[in-house]
């Protein structure tokens, strides 16, 4: 199992343009052992403390493989609306765990 914590930064003003990729990508996770496992919009007061900007969404993802995770990002239907998270979307950080 691996697990997959996404930080995103939209694009001031493009908001429902994110939405838009989100609500095609996300259910496309179950089709590959995935399970969105959090999904979190924090607040300025929801932060203790913080030496980065403070991003727009933080997603929590787990697969069952590194195999199912990179056929994911190879899925067809989602690669169709990658336009949509590349207009939305200013930066992501991605780091890759697993649970110990």
């Amino acid at each position: 199992m691996i697990y997959i914590t996404q930080l995103i930064y939209i694009r001031e003003g493009q908001e429902a343009i994110f939405h838009q990729f989100e609500n095609i990508a996300i259910p496309i996770i179950s089709k590959y052992n995935g399970q969105l496992l959090l999904r979190v919009r924090p607040t300025k007061e929801a932060i203790v403390e913080s030496s980065i900007e403070n991003p727009y969404e933080i997603h929590l993802v787990s697969f069952e493989s590194e195999t199912d995770f990179q056929a994911f990002m190879q899925d067809g239907e989602r690669k169709q609306f990658l336009h949509l998270k590349e207009q939305s979307i200013r930066l992501s950080v991605l780091y890759k765990g697993q649970k110990l």
